[in-house]
């Protein structure tokens, strides 16, 4: 296969659910994923800035950008997951982190995308795994604004900084041990 026709194999999602230093670095180890960007969407100003988002008046949700090979992870299986690393009950927060940028959300590309969200969705609600009603929006995607580049790559740059340590590690280490069978 050409690069070419290899590259015409890769899709995108773009999922938020909290701080997208947590949702990188778990989806940064996870077999068929080729790379991750933390970004912002879902906002009403052009190019915002992590300072604005964080302020909560934007809109824009902090979100990751996972581009991934469908052959060996299936979109399907990328939202198993992402509400398996997260809350995706609460409103506008996770764990300490509260505002509208830390809403969980599913930002779809595509009608096959939206359909498999639901249903998802829907799955997981029949089969009870959350006590609470899931609250993750399933909008459509608009423009990604890419992070700084200090967001990226984040965990993997600053091991030590204490919102690291004590937030994003264990998320990585429950990953671990959930998914074992998908580390890269």
């Amino acid at each position: 296969m050409s690069e070419n026709e290899s590259n015409k194999e890769r899709e995108e999602a773009i999922l938020a659910g909290g701080c997208f230093w947590c949702l990188e670095a778990v989806f940064d180890r996870l077999q068929g994923v080729e790379s991750v960007e933390s970004g912002y969407m879902g906002g009403s100003i052009d190019s915002p800035t992590y300072e604005q988002v964080c302020q909560g008046d934007t809109g824009h949700a902090e979100v990751v950008r996972v581009e991934f090979d469908p052959v060996i992870i299936s979109y399907r299986e990328l939202l198993t997951v992402f509400f398996s690393i997260h809350d995706p009950t609460t409103l506008n927060r996770q764990g300490s982190d509260v505002g509208t940028q830390y809403r969980s959300a599913i930002f779809y590309l595509s009608p096959e995308q939206k359909s498999s969200a639901d249903a998802v969705i829907d799955e997981l609600t029949k089969q009870k795994v959350f006590a609470k009603p899931i609250v993750t929006e399933v909008v459509p995607a608009s423009t990604f604004y890419i992070g700084e580049g200090y967001h990226q790559r984040y965990f993997e740059n600053n091991p030590q900084q204490p919102y690291c340590q004590f937030v994003v590690s264990p998320k990585v280490t429950k990953f671990r041990q959930q998914w074992a069978d998908k580390l890269k």
